[in-house]
């Protein structure tokens, strides 16, 4: 009994000194009022849709504390939602030049996806090419394929099937080499490629090439066993559904992929207004205009929704 007392004692010392080491690990909330706890602010104002008020407080930090990296960064998160392309291009270079080394890449990228807001997918891939160049250097191929493939989404999206495409095989041939790629992720590389070249045929207007790389792109992504690749398969059907103008298929599609994805539902409202609902697609178009976040596919979801609601 008495050995077992000391154990349970032993065990209490243990969980508590755990227990002690979490809570010291947590990092403690800012100071109200800090620039860390107004940064805080302005993210949820902005992930509210309140952008002014948002804009407000990174204005106020940023008058006291011009280098302050994520006072820059969320200003020009802020702007780009507002449509002031301009503004948040000046902000993210800032950003950019005051970034810590970690922060950099975060800070590249978001100026990419600001051209894309502002419809230049050149000055995005030239933005995002210093990434996968830095990447590259480190030997890492898996972030350089990845930076490839996000590369390539822009210019698709902006309708240059041809850098598409160029950036799609890139980022395939980038990581296919990599020695130790395990089986399940050499499938998975294999879906994304087949879906890129499935996507691309489909912008190229060709249908039967686009349903073919469908078809492999499902093959590779049962080999992947990755349960959670499966919520783009839907896409990638709905994607090619749409631009080979089987719009029935593309809405029944697209609604069974994620409704959290701006692109998807301005697609929706593509398809709605294809198909001659006019209410439908104005109220996908509502939909994507709610939600505030900053990459690719809201880059041009959100253009495209203000132009067809009519706002600025």
């Amino acid at each position: 009994m008495i050995r077992i007392l000391i154990r349970m004692t032993c065990a209490l010392i243990l969980f508590s000194a755990f227990c002690s080491a979490q809570l010291s690990d947590s990092a403690p909330p800012p100071a109200p009022g800090s620039p860390e706890d107004l940064v805080q602010q302005g993210v949820k104002l902005s992930r509210e849709g309140k952008q002014d008020e948002a804009l407000a407080l990174y204005n106020k930090i940023l008058d006291k504390s011009p280098d302050f990296y994520e006072a820059r960064l969320e200003a020009g998160i802020v702007l780009d939602l507002k449509g002031d392309y301009a503004g948040a291009q000046a902000q993210f270079t800032k950003a950019i030049d005051v970034a810590p080394t970690k922060s950099k890449e975060q800070a590249q990228r978001s100026l990419a996806f600001s051209y894309a807001f502002a419809g230049d997918p050149y000055k995005a891939g030239e933005a995002e090419t210093q990434v996968f160049n830095t990447a590259v250097a480190k030997g890492d191929s898996v972030r350089a394929a990845e930076i490839c493939n996000e590369v390539a989404r822009i210019y698709l999206e902006a309708g240059d099937i041809d850098h598409a495409f160029k950036w799609y095989k890139m980022g395939y041939e980038t990581i296919v080499h990599k020695p130790d790629l395990t089986d399940a992720d050499k499938n998975l590389w294999l879906f994304r490629w087949e879906s890129a070249q499935a996507r691309v045929a489909a912008r190229r207007n060709k249908a039967d090439e686009a349903q073919q790389h469908v078809a492999a792109a499902k093959i590779a992504l049962d080999k992947a066993k990755n349960p959670d690749q499966m919520r783009f398969y839907p896409y990638l059907k709905g994607y090619v559904a749409f631009y080979t103008g089987d719009y029935k298929t593309a809405i029944a599609e697209f609604q069974k992929a994620d409704q959290h994805d701006p692109l998807i539902l301005a697609l929706l409202g593509e398809a709605y207004e294809q198909s001659g609902d006019a209410a439908q697609a104005k109220d996908y178009y509502r939909k994507v205009l709610e939600i505030n976040t900053h990459n690719p596919t809201n880059a041009f979801a959100r253009p495209l929704a203000k132009k067809k609601l009519g706002v600025s």
